[in-house]
């Protein structure tokens, strides 16, 4: 049975008890309420604006608002993205009471990429990689004690993507 002399046995129901139990505790933390998302006061999240297919319609779905462009919104993205799968995105301001930032890519069937919602006295600063369905104009948002300013920038995409 034990094919290993030095090695404790375990039973194959012994094993499988543990990782059931492993597991319903895992369940049990994951579901628990942090007071972050239990937050009864909080806002819904706008997803009806992850469906429009342009750039003025997703911002007023997402803020109500248009933009203005601004030169204190720092836009990193690679000019040619060889893999328009994962294609790495970051934005940071330096604008004052940020409230909120977006990535829109309007060249992907949906506008909308990605929305953050920055907590009062957190740096303005988010990334994440995103899937682009080809070259597109890359847009990012900040939304900055009650208006909302632009930065944009081209990314030549090459293989992959949301359009194979």
């Amino acid at each position: 049975m034990n094919d290993f002399p030095d090695a404790p046995y375990y039973a194959r129901r012994t094993i499988l008890k543990g990782a059931v139990a492993g597991g319903l505790a895992g369940f049990g933390f994951g579901s628990f309420p942090f007071p972050a998302f239990a937050d009864a006061d909080a806002k819904e999240w706008p997803a009806d604006a992850f469906k429009h297919k342009n750039e003025a319609d997703t911002l007023k779905a997402l803020y109500g608002k248009t933009a203005e462009p601004s030169d204190k919104i720092s836009l990193d993205a690679p000019e040619i993205a060889e893999n328009g799968a994962v294609v790495p995105i970051a934005v940071s301001s330096s604008l004052p009471k940020v409230t909120g930032i977006a990535i829109l890519v309007l060249e992907n069937p949906n506008v909308l990429a990605a929305a953050y919602k920055i907590p009062d006295g957190t740096a303005a600063a988010v990334a994440n990689r995103l899937k682009m369905a080809k070259t597109s104009k890359v847009v990012a948002v900040v939304e900055s004690d009650g208006k909302l300013f632009t930065a944009s920038k081209e990314v030549k995409v090459t293989v992959g993507g949301c359009g194979g």
